[in-house]
């Protein structure tokens, strides 16, 4: 899509008038063309391959990577690691979301209700078939005076009906599609938001295990100060505490692990797929957000205004036939028979139309001025109701920001740990420092890694 959706959409065409959207959704520049041409407005969304216009809607198969065996073990950190470190080998965010775009049934169910949506269009458009039948009169006579042929009949439907219907029709494929763009959007996102949550599980692991690594040696170091006798019992056992509370920790690491694993596979639509390192960075990008910015592209772009604009359309379309209802159809019957009275053929041609006196489809045009009505404040509402949900995303959003920064900035808190990690290990090196600060600075120093 280029440019913005209409939150306003212009008033019902007059009657006979063909609809035109102010808006990206309109394909054509000079407005709606002969839908006998096409099977609606765009044609069904399509990531390669044929046009549906050719063939019906196509999935494209996304090609991915899939490691056929698990990667190994997490290796053991460096001791002292960085705040952020990145990972260097594993899947990717583009695998993950290859995967999902081909094995989530949220898309298939979305784009089987696409080609549901088209398969109306077809139908909607077609015209009654013939009546072909047998006709006999007099039949009781003995022969003398029977009179025996068939007849072909045709409803030919006037007032434009049919196209009328392929109209309204190709807007609800439209539709069918905007929303298939929404439902594949809310995948790629649960993937990208399953993504980080693995990545910061396997640093929060990470963490842990240098974390229990470097208890274990403090344990070690406090031992042997108790046999050099320059410290008391308490020293080695408040160590072996710390040892003990790093080791619980490591395994609450390890089933956030996994659990953040179990949710990705199963946004992935592959709820087996073995447990094994992610590729990625969990650096924060320089994204400073801007709200007037960032509003104005989710109206801009989000399918969901998109759905509703098309919803727009269609009930537009379904104004206008509705009074197109009110012109009569024509109903044409042909009979050729056999008199066998006078020994010849002869013909019937009867041609019938209602008269529209008490019946002029009042209740219908109604009806469709109030839906048009409503799918034009519908559209309005879903802006509001995606500034809400934006409001609600900002706000954490920027106090994620404000955090990231108070962290990583020059002389901020991570600097700020990192430097008393320092000192108190080499004060305790030199015997200034007893084993309950160097322990206290070192869960210090994890935990705020964990925080950032």
């Amino acid at each position: 899509m280029v440019g913005c959706q209409s939150l306003s959409p212009s008033p019902t065409p007059p009657s006979g008038e063909s609809p035109t959207l102010a808006s990206p959704l309109a394909f054509d520049e000079s407005g709606l063309t002969d839908s006998s041409e096409r099977p609606g407005h765009a044609p069904i969304v399509d990531f390669g391959g044929k046009s549906s216009d050719e063939s019906g809607p196509h999935v494209h198969q996304v090609a991915y990577v899939q490691p056929t065996e698990p990667s190994e073990e997490l290796s053991e950190p460096e001791p002292i690691p960085q705040p952020v470190e990145s990972v260097t080998t594993g899947m990717s965010l583009e695998e993950l979301e290859g995967i999902a775009l081909q094995n989530n049934p949220a898309l298939g169910q979305a784009m089987a209700r696409v080609e549901a949506a088209q398969g109306s269009w077809v139908q909607t458009g077609l015209p009654p078939n013939p009546v072909i039948g047998y006709s006999g009169q007099q039949l009781g006579s003995g022969g003398e005076a029977e009179q025996q042929g068939v007849f072909l009949g045709q409803e030919i439907v006037t007032g434009k009906k049919l196209k009328l219907n392929r109209e309204t029709a190709s807007w609800e494929v439209d539709r069918a599609q905007r929303e298939f763009e929404s439902v594949q959007l809310r995948v790629l996102t649960d993937v990208r938001i399953g993504y980080y949550e693995v990545l910061i599980a396997q640093r929060r692991r990470e963490l842990a295990t240098e974390l229990v690594r470097i208890s274990d040696k403090g344990v070690e170091a406090a031992e042997a100060l108790l046999q050099g006798m320059e410290v008391g019992e308490a020293d080695p056992l408040r160590a072996r505490v710390e040892a003990e509370t790093a080791g619980i920790f490591l395994q609450t690491a390890t089933n956030q692990h996994t659990q953040a694993w179990r949710q990705l596979v199963a946004v992935l639509g592959t709820p087996n797929l073995t447990l094994q390192q992610l590729h990625g960075e969990l650096e924060a990008d320089d994204i400073h957000l801007v709200w007037e910015e960032a509003l104005q592209q989710i109206l801009c772009e989000s399918p969901e205004i998109a759905a509703a604009m098309a919803e727009v359309q269609a009930t537009r379309w379904a104004v206008e036939r509705a009074h197109a209802e009110v012109i009569p159809n024509v109903e044409v019957q042909a009979v050729l028979q056999d008199d066998r009275g006078t020994g010849s053929s002869n013909a019937n041609l009867q041609i019938s139309l209602p008269i529209p006196i008490l019946n002029r489809n009042q209740g219908g045009i109604r009806r469709a001025h109030a839906q048009a009505a409503a799918a034009e404040q519908a559209v309005d509402r879903i802006g509001l109701e995606l500034q809400v949900r934006l409001a609600d995303a900002f706000q954490r959003y920027e106090s994620a920001r404000n955090q990231v920064d108070a962290y990583s900035r020059d002389d901020g808190i991570l600097d700020k740990t990192n430097r008393s990690l320092e000192l108190v290990r080499k004060g305790y090196e030199g015997g200034e420092v007893g084993v309950q600060d160097m322990l206290s600075v070192q869960r210090t120093y994890f935990q705020t890694n964990l925080a950032y």
